[in-house]
């Protein structure tokens, strides 16, 4: 449990086939392979496959396994991995996490269950379990608008006092203070990280110590520059880089994530911006917003 999680780590698409193509949107492994290689060519901190951007309620188990294995060995010396492992079920997300951990994922994030609405209770003995299952590090993501339950600070110490390998949370709960109150209550103990692109700035000033990022798949090294600088104290530098890129961010969530940010790769890379149902494309709409963001950037970028 030596890694320290400090930086910029990309929560990255799973790309798939176009549906003229292949009726079952199967996994385009070339253009993963691609997107992989940019990543570490950007100088990423580190890699998270199988995240909501990744849409991991739409992979089966086996295609999350294949996901991890093959990110480990593209990124093995190059970044950190860290495998999305988590489900609404415990028995499900303890066998994730163990397959993860097996496969080498560096430390496995365990999104708060979804759908079922468990107590602070039950996310306790949840996240104790599942921690119990693996040796290696586990991260807590609580996104509260995509789960439809908040794990409180209160829990998230319980939690901490009971696992040691829960080290980190990514917290996109909207909310600095939030994080300020974890950082302020739990100090070196627990690992804050923005699960908010928007809010990285804000949230490295009370104390995050980086970034789990969608706008990172489009700009890579932009994104790890910006955290990099709010890390190293540059405010003035960071505050430039992070407004440089606010409309970006934006962008990345003006439709459900990630249907934008593989509408973004589409425009930069010309690769497939297909998703798995019940989620869409992005709209026309919202495909026009993203690449005026895109442009916007990279004009102002001279």
């Amino acid at each position: 449990m030596s890694l320290k999680f400090e930086g910029t780590y990309t929560a990255i698409v799973t790309p798939f086939r176009d549906a003229a193509l292949d009726a079952d949107r199967s996994i385009d492994w070339e253009v993963y392979d691609l997107l992989v290689a940019a990543q570490i060519a950007g100088g990423i901190t580190g890699i998270v496959p199988c995240g909501t951007t990744g849409e991991s309620p739409s992979l089966d188990a086996a295609e999350q396994l294949a996901l991890v294995e093959r990110t480990v060995k593209l990124a093995k010396g190059k970044c950190s991995v860290i495998a999305g492992t988590g489900a609404n079920s415990t028995r499900a997300t303890i066998a994730l996490s163990q397959a993860a951990e097996k496969a080498g994922a560096d430390a496995v994030m365990v999104v708060v269950p979804y759908y079922n609405k468990p107590t602070q209770e039950g996310l306790y003995q949840h996240y104790v379990a599942v921690a119990a299952s693996v040796k290696c590090p586990t991260i807590v993501y609580n996104i509260p608008a995509r789960t439809g339950i908040d794990l409180g600070a209160d829990t998230l110490a319980r939690i901490a006092q009971a696992a040691p390998n829960v080290v980190a949370t990514k917290e996109a709960t909207g909310n600095v203070l939030r994080a300020q109150e974890i950082v302020r209550t739990m100090g070196d103990r627990m690992t804050v990280l923005s699960g908010d692109d928007g809010l990285t700035l804000p949230m490295i000033a009370v104390g995050a110590r980086g970034v789990i990022s969608v706008t990172s798949n489009v700009y890579p090294a932009e994104v790890a520059r910006a955290t990099r600088l709010a890390l190293d104290g540059k405010y003035d530098e960071a505050r430039k880089a992070h407004l440089a890129l606010c409309r970006v961010h934006e962008v990345m969530f003006v439709e459900a994530n990630p249907s934008p940010a593989k509408a973004a790769l589409a425009h930069k890379l010309k690769v497939s911006d297909a998703v798995r149902g019940p989620l869409v494309r992005a709209s026309e709409a919202a495909r026009a917003k993203v690449v005026a963001a895109l442009e916007a950037y990279e004009s102002s970028r001279g």
